[in-house]
């Protein structure tokens, strides 16, 4: 088992990749801590790990909010006693958030207060639990679209996920003495609610399948997988990656420097 012995945080743990990052870990024996601000789904997952024989702890947090990232890590340490793993994954994309022009300051603010200031508290509060713990993993979830840019206008989106990347960058930098690893993990398009709400109609999703040399949308299951390898000790020389699993898409585009 991967995750032996090991205790996972993972926020945005109601749906996509959170709920099946949070199922695999658990199979893969870690004990996981589910958070989410959705309370109804985020407890399905938990009740999904628990009927499996896994061990399990749902949190509800908004991860915008500094009093809740401070509850989320002591519930670990509480519950399991310790913090191995932190994946800070939740994130949202509004549907209207668009160009520069016509995207609302709303929009922006609230975008990147949680895909933004959501990992930063997250590794506020989690990085200290993890020094506590001898030193860990944590991952972050960006984008491909902080390297490349997207074909349908998302700016605040792709801003905030450009932050994240720059934010992991650093953190893998300042802790990689003390046994704590930070990546960014980068998906490409995927068949997520999230994203099949903002691509709601065939021509965006085809502006986008147009683009990806697999020609097809990725699946949260795949996420999950690239989460777990950056989770465990088979990455343990891993730090500071832009860890991308997007079809080929930046292969396609981005030139590199």
């Amino acid at each position: 088992m991967r995750l032996q012995g090991k205790v996972a945080l993972i926020t945005g743990a109601a749906n996509g990749i959170g709920r099946e990052a949070a199922v695999l870990f658990a199979a893969e024996k870690a004990c996981v801590v589910a958070v989410d601000i959705d309370e109804k789904n985020g407890r399905e997952t938990v009740a999904t790990i628990e009927e499996s024989g896994g061990k399990a702890v749902f949190v509800r947090a908004d991860v915008s909010s500094n009093d809740d990232c401070r509850e989320m890590v002591a519930v670990a340490e509480q519950a399991f006693g310790r913090l191995n793993v932190l994946f800070n994954n939740a994130g949202i994309m509004l549907s209207s958030d668009d160009d520069a022009i016509a995207t609302d300051e709303e929009v922006w603010d609230r975008t990147m207060a949680v895909n933004a200031r959501g990992v930063f508290l997250g590794c506020k509060h989690g990085i200290p639990a993890l020094r506590r713990a001898g030193g860990g993993s944590i991952i972050n979830t960006a984008s491909f679209v902080a390297l490349l840019g997207a074909a349908t206008p998302q700016i605040a989106y792709t801003a905030s996920k450009g932050a994240v990347l720059a934010l992991t960058r650093e953190l893998a930098i300042i802790h990689a003495r003390e046994n704590i690893r930070v990546n960014a993990l980068c998906p490409g398009p995927l068949r997520t609610e999230l994203l099949m709400k903002f691509l709601d109609t065939e021509e965006k999703k085809q502006r986008r399948l147009v683009h990806i040399p697999m020609g097809r949308f990725g699946e949260s299951k795949e996420m999950a997988q690239a989460a777990l390898f950056l989770a465990s000790e088979e990455s343990s020389y891993i730090t500071g990656a832009t860890f991308l699993a997007d079809g080929g898409i930046t292969a396609a585009y981005v030139t590199p420097i």
